[in-house]
């Protein structure tokens, strides 16, 4: 027996598997320790766990949650009983309605209550329970069930087509021991799907659940590249949305052009939301867009802010085409002497760029959309 073990072990090479999605770099195996299975690289929902490397003293008690990881877009808290002993990355049989679920150990330790206390949740609270770790019949029952959700979602959108329902499935995730399945859908208006539940139940024979999602959560599930060049942030790292608005553009001096400031999803870029406040405390130290320059030549009315070379660009009110780049310094002075009724002679005098814009004249009709047409 002790031969045969040893050349199972000696003849395993971990691979990856693409239709295994659970922040995994591979497929468990049943018959290896499983030891490379959860890697901290592979999951948006990866957490670094700054007290690990803290001494704990022999008679504390050890927090009895753990912190269980499933597809790479969901993860909860668990009771341990105190009859088991866990350690990260160990693969675990969970509660779950009904039945049970197979999920991964991310965290444990004190570092949990802090996880806690960071999502609202409170550890005195009646929390579902570890069952035990998962044995060789869980882990391919579950290998089974996650093989097949690629299948079970484009069969389910054919299925919500012929039904003519207005509706997207973007994603299914099966339950662990094979019994329940979670469509995740999206729809502009309200979808009665009665009729297809009945029909995947039949034919799936697993419990049907459906779960409306937002255009964000679509594109962080489906992925894909962004402007960027970049994998989008929302598949790769990102595991909440903070509302972005169009005053994050506006404050960043950026052109409001919904094709531009748009992502994947169609909503506002979550990038817009990056360098927010490190604009907002440079723009502290800049005067209001909204004052004029006076000077003896005439008025000067605002036009573009570079913020981080801090110039100010103006321009008169009789020649709105030619832009002077003045430095804040300057600005301020203007802005004094005006307060105290002094008049500079000319901007010119302050400026050390001048821009004259060009007027476009569309000669060859390029922004013509039926250009190409008769070609």
């Amino acid at each position: 027996m002790e031969e045969e073990s040893t050349d199972i072990q000696n003849t395993y090479i971990p691979e990856p598997n693409p239709f295994l999605s659970r922040g995994c770099c591979q497929t468990p195996n049943l018959y290896h320790k499983n030891d490379g299975v959860f890697q901290h690289r592979c999951s948006k929902f990866d957490t670094y766990d700054w007290m690990e490397n803290i001494p704990v003293p022999d008679h504390f008690k050890v927090f009895d949650v753990a912190e269980i990881r499933f597809k790479n877009s969901r993860k909860d808290f668990y009771r341990i009983p105190s009859d088991i002993e866990l350690e990260v990355g160990d693969i675990v049989a969970v509660e779950a309605s009904p039945g049970h679920d197979i999920g991964m150990v991310s965290m444990l330790g004190e570092v949990v209550r802090f996880q806690m206390r960071k999502k609202k949740v409170n550890p005195m609270d009646e929390l579902k329970k570890v069952y035990r770790k998962a044995r060789l019949t869980d882990i391919e029952k579950w290998v089974i069930a996650v093989e097949t959700e690629d299948h079970t979602m484009f069969r389910a959108r054919t299925l919500a087509a012929s039904l003519n329902l207005q509706m997207k499935i973007n994603d299914v995730e099966y339950q662990g021991d094979n019994t329940k399945a979670i469509f995740y859908y999206t729809a502009d208006d309200r979808v009665d799907f009665r009729e297809l539940i009945k029909i995947m139940a039949e034919e799936f024979k697993v419990r049907i659940e459906m779960r409306q999602i937002g255009a964000r959560q679509e594109a962080s599930r489906l992925g894909g590249i962004g402007s960027c060049g970049r994998e989008l942030c929302c598949a790769t790292w990102m595991n909440d949305f903070r509302s972005v608005t169009t005053h994050s553009a506006r404050v960043q001096q950026l052109s409001l052009n919904p094709q531009k400031l748009a992502g994947q999803c169609g909503k506002l870029k979550c990038c817009l939301n990056y360098e927010y406040e490190t604009y907002v405390d440079a723009m502290k130290e800049f005067p209001s867009t909204d004052l004029i320059l006076k000077t003896k030549k005439g008025e000067a009315l605002h036009q573009k802010t570079d913020i981080f070379q801090k110039l100010m660009w103006y321009s008169y009110a009789n020649d709105p085409s030619s832009y002077m780049a003045i430095p804040l310094d300057k600005v301020k002075e203007i802005i004094d002497d005006n307060k105290k009724g002094k008049l500079p002679e000319k901007l010119e005098d302050f400026s050390f760029i001048q821009e004259q814009k060009s007027d476009f004249d569309n000669t060859v009709g390029q922004d013509d959309l039926t250009r190409f047409d008769n070609l």
